[in-house]
């Protein structure tokens, strides 16, 4: 019994030892990623492409670069948000013509004034969350 109770509990060990880099592996695309390398004093900015077992593959500067896991100390990711509200604006209004006429052929006709616009509203972006932290070194005995 307790050696099937140590199996169970190795196996739990085993699975919930790697929760931080699944979390980075399931990242949408085009996610944006703050890669904080070892030893290094800023991180590197970049968007997420693709993750596996042993490297975190995204794009930096218009160029796809691979880096390694065990170079990595944190990562920081923010989604990418397709919520963009678009509001489209229309107004009409009747001007009263102008008695004294315009030299200007190209004008409007009076009478009317016609305005529109289209505003693309992104908002403020969502914070940056941490998904990947290195854990510490196991103590050498």
């Amino acid at each position: 019994m307790a050696r099937i109770a140590a199996f169970l509990l190795l196996a739990l060990t085993l699975l919930g030892a790697d929760t931080t880099w699944t979390r980075v592996k399931d990242l949408k695309s085009r996610a944006e990623m703050r890669i904080y390398k070892k030893g290094a004093r800023e991180p590197v900015n970049a968007t997420f492409y693709d993750a596996t077992d042993d490297k975190v593959i995204v794009v930096v500067k218009n160029d796809q670069v691979a880096i390694a896991r065990d170079e990595i100390d944190r990562i920081d990711a923010r989604t990418v948000d397709t919520n963009r509200k678009v509001s489209v604006e229309h107004t009409e209004k009747e001007v009263p013509p102008d008695p004294v006429p315009r030299p200007n052929v190209t004008a409007a006709p009076p009478g009317s004034e016609y305005s529109s616009g289209v505003n693309v509203g992104g908002g403020s972006k969502s914070p940056f969350q941490t998904v990947y932290v290195r854990p510490a070194a196991a103590p050498k005995n």
